[in-house]
Parts: structure tokens; C-alpha cells; sequence
């Protein structure tokens, strides 16, 4: 309730000033919160209709429309007019009144435009505006409420008939997830038993790939040398003559196993498939098992647009079972073909270790040459290096020390131009060349040709600095590559050698 808050009356008081009251606004924690209405207000709390200029308590307030008899003296009915003969209105009150036509009541204290009749209706229609907005207001907050409701009803039916059929969905899938989980630990087991058959071949084809990548990856790495070091040395030559003789001995033993390979690639892709639809299903069963645990107080969900668009590639429920079983009747035939191929087995093994081994060491001695020789060049460049580093900075720091001079200069100049400008100041005949001018425009001159010699000085040595600068980019281009160069065969090729496999791995056993 509005509270007044004004000092008391006096004869001379026209208007007293009425504070708003302070509102709260109440925070709603949920959309089905009921709020009871307030008390309604005690006799000391009814707010007083009485003007404060002592009007009965019948009448309107001040700030609304009078009663007939009660108004201004300038009614709605009778427009404004000059308030005396000394304030006629026809005064040029600005550039443009005539131009214009707005006229308003002028006298040399003020500038009306509107009476207090006027400004009152205007209180009174803005009042009426704001109650019809309230009640309107007041309608649709009750309809919002009953459709917040019915809708939040029909949407939690819905989404428990979701989960139940997801949950029934989830146990499907399971099921058919552990068939396939027994199917393809019964191929890996038939694959196994294949292999063991062959023992001794295999391990030698396993053991053969080891030689091969180190070579290839040792000629891999030698072509990341930089552009002048990329020369066929020696290293580089019995690389490819290894690489060449681990190709021979490889398609030899392949030729052996190339009936049991093709079985064995039937078996792998039987049971590659079923891993694929075991995967597939695995990730459904994840997908379905997160979407029954979703609720709406979950902090994962999110707006997905266009999601209850069905794709072109989506299959149905029985073409999924068709699917399903026809993976598992082709893992079971080709099991059984696998089984026959075990009593026909024969490994025929070309023991190739000695050739091997011995191409393995010229290989390594070859490169520990290589590593030597680039080792002495990179040493001599590096002491190149210290040396021309030195002589750059002995020129950086000569060339500071003429830069320091020729600022320092400035000062001199500054003095002797200031005092020649000054003495140009002198008045009329005082302003005359005498020796003390003369010897100042010496001195200027002098300057410059200081300036003009520590100029060309530090020219030359600018160029000095750019030579060494020139020659440390080429020694410390060169030291990088041949660092390079030395890492790549020293740090890569070596301690990948050092993997290369004995004779008795190469051998089978």
C-alpha cells in the first residue's frame, strides 16, 4: 500500500509528494504451484482518498478529472487564452512562428501548452489502459496453467510405453549377440587348430616379415636425407640387395601355402563377418540400453532436428532375423570345410637363415662406416662455425657502438642549430654575421661530416654482417644435414638392425 511520506501542510502548499509502494514478485519453483490469495487489508491499511489539499473524501484525487465545479479555470471545453493584457500571444517568440503556425500562450515569465483538466484525463486514461492489461494478463496465466497440465500428462503415458518397448527390444538383442558370441569362439578355435598344423611355416613367414620391414624402413628413413646428402653409398646399395633377397625367399615360401591360405582367408572372413554383426549388435544393444535409462532428468539430452525421419538404409525387424541366422548357418559350413583341410596339411619349409644373416652384416658394417665419415665433416664444420659466430658479434657490437655515437651527435646539432636560430632573432641591424655566426656554421658543417663518416662506417659494417650471417645460414645448414644425415643412420637404421632376427628364428623354430 502506498505510504505517504510528505512533511505537513502548509497555507502556501499546492501539491504533496505521494511515494509508490515497493512490489515483490514471487518466483514460482514449479508450473503447478498453487498460491493462496492474500488477507485482505486491515482498516489502517486502506489507503485514504482525501486530497491532500483537504478535498471531502468523496471527490476524485487531484491527479484525476474534477467534478463539474471543482475544475481549473481552463476546462476541456474552452481552450487557453492569454492570462492578462500584458501577455498577448503575438510576441515572436522564435525564428520560424510564422512559418510553423504553433502559437502557444506566451507572456515573459512562461510557455503553456496544456491546462491541468487536460493533463488529468490523460492520468486517467493511462490508469484504465494498465487495469484492462492486468486482467487480461490474469485470463491467460490460468489457460497457460491447465494446458501445462494435460500436456505433461499425455507425455509421461507416452514415454513409459517407450521404455517398455525398449527394454522388451534391448532383451532381443542380447539373445542374439551371445549366439553369435559362442559361433565365433568355435572358429577361433578351428583357425587355431589349422595353425598349429602348420606351425613351422607360419613361424617362419611371421619371423620373415621382420627383416623385411627393418629393410624397407631403413630405405624408408635414408630418403628423409636432405637434397645433398641423398648419394647411393654403400649402405644404401646393400639395403636394396637385401630387400631383393628377402622378396625371393618370401614368394618361395608362399607358394607352399597357397591352398591352406585361401581356406584359412575363408575361415578369417566367416568369422570377420560375425564379429562385424556382433559389433553392429553390441553397439544397438548399447544404443537401446542408454535410451532406456534417458528420463527427463537426464543432463544428456539433447534437440536432435529431423530425427524422426526414417533413412533409406534402415531394414526391418524380420529382414534383421533373416540376416542374423544366415551369418551363422555360413560360419557353421565353412567350419566343417576347415575340419577335412587339417588331415591334408603339408608344410614344406626352404631354410634360408644362412643367406639372411650374412646380408644382415654387411648391411650393419656398411653403415658404421657411413656413420664415421660423416662424423669427422660435421666436427671440422661446427669449428668453422664457432669461428664466424665470434667475428659476428665483435661486428654486432661495433656496429651498436657507432649507432650510439651518431644519436649522440644529435645533441651537438640540436646546440648549434638552437643557437642559430636564436641569433636570427636579433632585431634589425643587431642581426649581423659575425664570427660567432660564422664558427657556428662551421661547426654545423663539421658535424655533418662526422656524421656523413660514421655513416659509411657503419654501412661497411652493416655488409660485414650480412656476409656472416651469410656464411653461418650455409655452416649451419650443412651441420644440419649432416647431423640429420647421422641421426637417421646412427639413431634409426642401427637400433632398428638390432632387431633383425637370429638364424634360428629365420630357421622355423
Amino acid at each position: 500500500m502506498a505510504q505517504l511520506n510528505c512533511p505537513p501542510c502548509t497555507p502556501c502548499a499546492a501539491v504533496c509528494i505521494e511515494h509508490e509502494p515497493i512490489q515483490t514478485e514471487t518466483s514460482y519453483e514449479n508450473p503447478f504451484h498453487v498460491h493462496k490469495e492474500p488477507p485482505p487489508p486491515c482498516a489502517e491499511d486502506i489507503e485514504l482518498k482525501t486530497s491532500p489539499v483537504g478535498l471531502p473524501a468523496s471527490d476524485p484525487p487531484p491527479y484525476l478529472p474534477q467534478r463539474d465545479g471543482n475544475s481549473d479555470v481552463h476546462p476541456l471545453a474552452r481552450p487557453m487564452g492569454p492570462i492578462g493584457p500584458w501577455a498577448s500571444g503575438r510576441i515572436d517568440w522564435g525564428a520560424l512562428s510564422g512559418q510553423t503556425g504553433t502559437r502557444p500562450v506566451v507572456d515573459r515569465y512562461s510557455i503553456t501548452r496544456y491546462s491541468v483538466d487536460e493533463w488529468r484525463q490523460r492520468n486517467a486514461d493511462t490508469i484504465d489502459a494498465c487495469a484492462a492489461t492486468t486482467t487480461k494478463s490474469e485470463k491467460i496465466e490460468r489457460d497457460s496453467k491447465n494446458t501445462i497440465i494435460r500436456t505433461y500428462a499425455i507425455t509421461d503415458k507416452n514415454q513409459a510405453n517407450c521404455t517398455e518397448s525398449l527394454h522388451a527390444r534391448a532383451k532381443t538383442i542380447d539373445d542374439m549377440k551371445s549366439d553369435l558370441e559362442r559361433a565365433i569362439k568355435a572358429m577361433q578355435d578351428e583357425i587355431s587348430t589349422l595353425e598349429e598344423q602348420r606351425r613351422r611355416l607360419k613361424q617362419s613367414l611371421a619371423v620373415l616379415r621382420m627383416p623385411e620391414a627393418i629393410a624397407s624402413e631403413c630405405l624408408e628413413r635414408r630418403t628423409g636425407r636432405p637434397d645433398t646428402e641423398l648419394i647411393r653409398d654403400r649402405p644404401e646399395e646393400e639395403l636394396i640387395r637385401e630387400v631383393s633377397l628377402i622378396a625371393e625367399i618370401r614368394a618361395i615360401l608362399l607358394k607352399t601355402l597357397a591352398e591352406i591360405e585361401a581356406q584359412q582367408v575363408q575361415n578369417r572372413a566367416a568369422r570377420q563377418r560375425m564379429e562385424f554383426d556382433w559389433s553392429d549388435k553390441k553397439l544397438a544393444h548399447e544404443n537401446d540400453a542408454i535410451n532406456c535409462n534417458l528420463t527427463n532428468k537426464s543432463t544428456i539430452t539433447l534437440f536432435r532436428p529431423g530425427a524422426t525421419r526414417c533413412p533409406n538404409e534402415q531394414s526391418t525387424e524380420i529382414y534383421w532375423e533373416k540376416f542374423s541366422r544366415e551369418t551363422l548357418a555360413m560360419c557353421l559350413d565353412c567350419r566343417k570345410q576347415s575340419e577335412q583341410l587339417r588331415g591334408t596339411l603339408d608344410a614344406i619349409l626352404t631354410n634360408a637363415a644362412r643367406d639372411l644373416r650374412s646380408q644382415a652384416d654387411r648391411v650393419e658394417r656398411a653403415l658404421a662406416d657411413r656413420i664415421t665419415c660423416m662424423e669427422e665433416v660435421r666436427q671440422k664444420l661446427e669449428i668453422d662455425l664457432r669461428s664466424t659466430l665470434q667475428h659476428l658479434a665483435d661486428t654486432e657490437i661495433q656496429i651498436e657502438k657507432l649507432k650510439v655515437a651518431i644519436r649522440n651527435m644529435d645533441h651537438a646539432m640540436k646546440v648549434v642549430q638552437t643557437r642559430l636560430d636564436n641569433r636570427n632573432q636579433r632585431p634589425r641591424v643587431e642581426n649581423c654575421r659575425d664570427q660567432s655566426q660564422a664558427l657556428l656554421i662551421a661547426e654545423v658543417k663539421s658535424i655533418e661530416e662526422g656524421l656523413s663518416a660514421m655513416n659509411a662506417q657503419l654501412k661497411q659494417e652493416e655488409e660485414v654482417k650480412n656476409d656472416l650471417i651469410m656464411r653461418r645460414g650455409e655452416l649451419e645448414k650443412e651441420i644440419m644435414m649432416k647431423r640429420r644425415t647421422i641421426a637417421i643412420d646412427r639413431d634409426r637404421c642401427q637400433l632398428l638392425r638390432t632387431h633383425f632376427p637370429s638364424a634360428t628364428a629365420l630357421s622355423g623354430y
